[in-house]
This record gives C-alpha cells, structure tokens and sequence, in this order.
C-alpha cells in the first residue's frame, strides 16, 4: 500500500466537548488556521455560506479499525454494511468530512456552525463548498440512513 504523510492546516477549537452521535447542530466553534499559512491563503473565503472540512478523528484509536461488515451503531434493525459504508472513525484512515456553516472569518479564525468535530481536531484540508462540485443527479440512498441520523442535526439544546 501507498502511504501519505499529512500536516494539518488547522484545528478545531470549542464547539463539541465530547464525541456524540446525534444532537450536532447549533453548536459553534472555531476552526483556526495554523500560523505556518500566510492570511492570504483565507483571502476571499467570506464570500461562501458552506465550507468543506476534511479532518481526522483524533481521538479514535487504530485498533477501532474495523474491516468487515456490521449493522450501523449496533443496530440489528440495519442491515450489515462494509466498512466503506460507513462515516465513522472506524474506516482505515480515520477521516471525515463535514460542510459547516461559515459564519465570520477573524484573522486566522473561520467561525462556524454545524461542524460535527470536537475541540482539538486537527483540521486536514479546507474549502469553500461549490454547488457545483456537490453530486450530479437523483441522490439515492437505502432507508437506514435517514432513520438512523434523523437527529443528528438536531440542535443541542433539544438534548434531554
């Protein structure tokens, strides 16, 4: 296998203290960009409503790799799926990407909403979303991701 050495260009700071499965939404934190990149390489960025994150759960272990098929969160009601079919930190490189809210650029700090990492996430890549570059075509999906985060965007103070 090839393997890649990647730095991160930023981190997460505030917003979630803890990892959760639902009740992401509503929560803002900063994502701030290491000192190493110059300000320009922000220039422009607070003209787009969404940006794409890619960044690395950083507190997930290499030994909840898990390369085989199993039911999403345990849940034996969800058919068994492949690891590449799943979003979580349990795929070989422990990546994600999200689309958070930009809300405001101060310097080197992207103020955001709706980004599902926690405090201290090392921040990989970043973006401005494009419509354009989202899917082309019908997005077609089984029923079990719906049922399954169909409160994951729920703001967090409707958490009980």
């Amino acid at each position: 296998m090839t393997t890649y050495e990647v730095e991160s260009i930023a981190s997460v700071v505030g917003g979630h203290t803890r990892v959760q499965d639902d009740y992401q939404g509503g929560v803002q934190s900063v994502i701030r960009l290491n000192q190493g990149y110059p300000l320009e390489t922000l220039q422009g960025i607070e003209e787009f409503s969404h940006l794409t994150v890619t960044w690395r759960f950083h507190l997930a272990q290499p030994e909840d790799v898990q390369l085989h098929a199993r039911s999403p969160r345990g849940n034996p009601q969800w058919p068994a799926t492949g690891t590449f079919v799943h979003r979580n930190h349990r795929r070989p490189n422990q990546l994600a990407i999200s689309y958070p809210r930009l809300l405001g650029v101060e310097g080197r700090d992207l103020l955001v909403t709706d980004l599902d990492a926690v405090d201290g996430t090392p921040v990989v890549d970043l973006a401005p979303y494009f419509e354009e570059m989202g899917p082309r075509g019908t997005v077609r999906q089984p029923a079990w991701p719906s049922e399954m985060l169909a409160t994951y965007w729920r703001d967090v103070s409707e958490r009980s």
